[in-house]
């Protein structure tokens, strides 16, 4: 593993450190004799008036809500095996370019901190089984109320930072997609005709 490697999951485990330690904050802890009391679920506490609110929700689905009913153990498992193939990813494509590694990097420290939830929460909290806890999100965001096709929204989906993680990994992603090889040229070992020109940038 090159040094630039190391650095990417370094900063995928610091992000990830980040997202469990605002969730622990928000939901409250008692971890080794060390204990904080947390939010009351549905409680909000203004940040910037009511455009920003760090309101205490859990969220037994997908990202920003989104509800995925009987099939929780199914999106848990799928979790962990996202999460393992994301690793694996940014380890191969070692010396490609930065930004689109930064924005795999994202990605996976933001998969890796909700699959923490899904699986690990409900027994740490005494409240589920394995791989049937909830994601804590607590970032409330106000918006212009929007209808869309009989849906009603006075705000942006509450989230946490591992969402803001996946998004800003996927929008960096939209862009330099190009810049990343395929599975198949990773299993023959190809490398990119700009592989080169990277690794400069890169340093």
């Amino acid at each position: 593993m090159s040094s630039s490697t190391r650095i990417f999951f370094l900063l995928s485990f610091v992000l990830i450190a980040f997202d469990q330690t605002t969730k622990l904050i928000t939901k409250g802890f008692n971890l080794f004799g060390f204990s904080k009391e947390g939010m009351r679920l549905g409680e909000s506490i203004e940040v910037i008036g009511t455009l920003i609110r760090f309101t205490f929700v859990e969220n037994p689905g997908m990202a920003f809500g989104i509800e995925f009913g009987w099939g929780k153990i199914f999106l848990s498992l799928f979790s962990v095996f996202a999460v393992i193939a994301l690793a694996w990813y940014l380890f191969k494509i070692d010396g490609y370019n930065k930004y689109a590694r930064t924005g795999i990097m994202l990605i996976f420290a933001g998969a890796t901190g909700n699959m923490i939830d899904r699986v690990f929460y409900g027994v740490f909290y005494g409240e589920s089984a394995l791989f049937y806890g909830k994601v804590v999100d607590f970032v409330h965001v106000d918006i212009p109320d929007i209808d869309i096709f009989g849906l009603y929204y006075t705000h942006f989906p509450v989230f946490n930072v591992a969402d803001s993680c996946v998004s800003c990994g996927v929008a960096l992603l939209f862009f330099f997609h190009s810049k990343l090889p395929s599975i198949e040229e990773i299993r023959k070992k190809k490398s990119p005709s700009n592989l080169e020109s990277d690794n400069l940038q890169d340093n």
